[in-house]
């Protein structure tokens, strides 16, 4: 009898060659929840605008896992005892961080699931996966919840220095070809350690962190909140929203029978902990059931839908305005008449293709779990107030804009 060696690994375009740190991390990475990552798009809909972004969910998890694994070699050299429970614990937190995500990562993070994100999502398939593994993950989910005692582990997956913010700036960046985005993050890494139970960064360390902040409020404005993508994003999320009103009224539609549930009925989180069947319908949904789904919405018999999905299906997007100020809502109301009139739909019709919202961009909170800098005399300041720094305090204020979108002939 032959068994498979689980110490395999992978070459990532952005590391280079990437090793399994253990065979229970080789089995999770084996499992059907996580190879679904293979089949969402990292970025949504941003290859829209940049060609090359067409990233997975499985990619960056990778990459995400790879850099906990430096990290917490550097942090052990340090003189820090991390254990290799811990170790294992904190990698299979990072490795299944991104596990609920569903189809188009955060585009449609509450059009399938109302009032759920992909977090709450995330740790039902932990648990489940706890289940199934016998309880070798009970450590990875404290750690991933931040029960665990040594908080500085659970920061390494989720804070505002976090592996998983090193890996999507560099690996964004990397794909759209967007160079902004291009941080240190081998640096970075090399300059982590640990003060009062806390991550901390050594104070040599501090231009790296300045330049992580900057290009990360760049990316936000460049890519992630990319005025086209917006519109394209946004096309989508009412795409859903429409035909979830149809499916309310019953009216027949395509979809694959895992999307018909999400689509027919209505689940909150509380029905995902009642029916465990639920949760491995969810685990069916990738990017492939929504575009297959929106091609053949493409001649369905509703207008609204049929032109929304035409629009997004060959790129004839609506246009879009951006500014500083809130849009006069006159000119959204005037706007959706003269569709309504143009293409004889209701008030409620024309809404589909006239709308405004708000989009906030913020690189740094002082309110959340800080940056904090190490410096030789054990001093631990937040990087916001360490004297060294001129522009953090600006980073930190968040900047909101507004856009409109409407038909480009209107």
């Amino acid at each position: 009898m032959t068994t498979t060696s689980k110490r395999k690994i992978f070459n990532d375009p952005i590391y280079g060659f990437i090793s399994i740190p253990s065979e229970i991390v080789f089995d999770l990475i084996e499992h059907r929840y996580l190879q679904r990552l293979r089949r969402i798009a990292q970025l949504g809909l941003t290859n829209i605008v940049y060609s090359g972004a067409n990233h997975t969910r499985f990619q960056h998890t990778l990459g995400a896992m790879h850099l906990m694994s430096r990290a917490i070699d550097v942090i052990r050299s340090k003189g820090f005892e991390i254990t290799d429970e811990e170790a294992t614990g904190a990698t299979i937190a990072i490795l299944l961080h991104d596990i609920g995500h569903g189809p188009f990562s955060h585009t449609l993070e509450y059009s399938l699931v109302e009032g759920v994100n992909h977090e709450s999502i995330s740790a039902l398939f932990m648990k489940r996966l706890n289940k199934e593994f016998e309880g070798e993950l009970s450590l990875a989910i404290d750690i991933f919840k931040g029960n665990y005692h040594k908080k500085y582990l659970h920061q390494l997956v989720s804070s505002q220095l976090d592996v998983d913010r090193l890996d999507y700036l560099k690996r964004d960046s990397f794909f759209t070809g967007v160079s902004e985005g291009v941080i240190g993050s081998e640096r970075i890494i090399k300059m982590l350690s640990v003060a009062d139970g806390e991550l901390a960064v050594e104070a040599k360390g501090i231009y790296s962190i300045e330049k992580f902040l900057v290009a990360r409020r760049l990316m936000y404005w460049q890519v992630y909140l990319h005025k086209t993508v917006l519109a394209a994003e946004n096309l989508l999320t009412k795409i859903l929203k429409r035909a979830k009103e149809l499916a309310s009224e019953n009216v027949d539609l395509f979809a694959s029978p895992a999307l018909k549930i999400f689509l027919y009925q209505s689940h909150s989180s509380k029905d995902f902990q009642s029916d465990p069947k639920l949760l491995d319908e969810f685990a069916r949904l990738d990017d492939f059931d929504i575009m297959g789904a929106i091609k053949v919405w493409c001649d369905h018999e509703d207008f609204v839908l049929s032109n929304l999905c035409c629009m997004l299906i060959n790129r004839t997007l609506l246009k879009v305005e951006i500014q500083k100020d809130e849009f006069d809502r006159g000119k959204i109301t005037e706007k959706q008449a003269e569709i309504a009139s143009k293409w004889k739909l209701s008030d409620h019709e024309a809404s589909y293709f006239v709308f405004s919202n708000e989009v906030v961009n913020r690189a740094y909170s002082q309110k959340t779990d800080n940056i904090n800098i190490l410096h030789k005399t054990g001093e631990v300041m937040d990087i916001a107030n360490d004297a060294d720094l001129l522009n953090i305090s600006m980073l930190s204020e968040p900047v909101k804009k507004y856009f409109l979108c409407y038909p480009k002939n209107a």
